[in-house]
């Protein structure tokens, strides 16, 4: 399985981004769907989830009311909108998947998409 990103790019404050992870063939129905990101000297942090089982999501709280993440099946493409960015989301951001149920222990990854937030 391969998770690509795209969309990241250089932004002013304010600003906003749509990230995409596409995955052709991939069903992120039976997959729970993160973003991450990690910043230069940082660790690599959940930035926001979509459950497989109802879609419930969740976002960490430095990004909330400013990122959605959603998803849409018909294109096998998972998007992450960011917007009001601050130059503290400056970071490579990362698709991430996790098998549930059946596919309980499988973990892909994608090779990141660099967002940078400056002016």
């Amino acid at each position: 399985v391969q998770l690509v990103e795209s969309g990241g790019g250089l932004v002013q404050p304010w600003g906003s981004l749509r990230l995409s992870c596409a995955a052709p063939g991939f069903t992120f129905s039976r997959y729970d769907m993160s973003w991450y990101r990690q910043a230069p000297g940082k660790e690599r942090e959940l930035v926001a989830q979509i459950t497989s089982a109802g879609g419930r999501t969740n976002y960490a709280d430095s990004v909330k009311g400013r990122f959605i993440i959603s998803i849409d099946n018909a294109k096998n493409t998972v998007y992450l909108q960011m917007n009001s960015l601050k130059p503290e989301d400056t970071a490579v951001y990362y698709c991430n998947a996790v098998g549930t149920g059946f596919y309980y222990g499988m973990d892909f990854w994608g090779k990141g998409t660099l967002v940078t937030v400056s002016s």
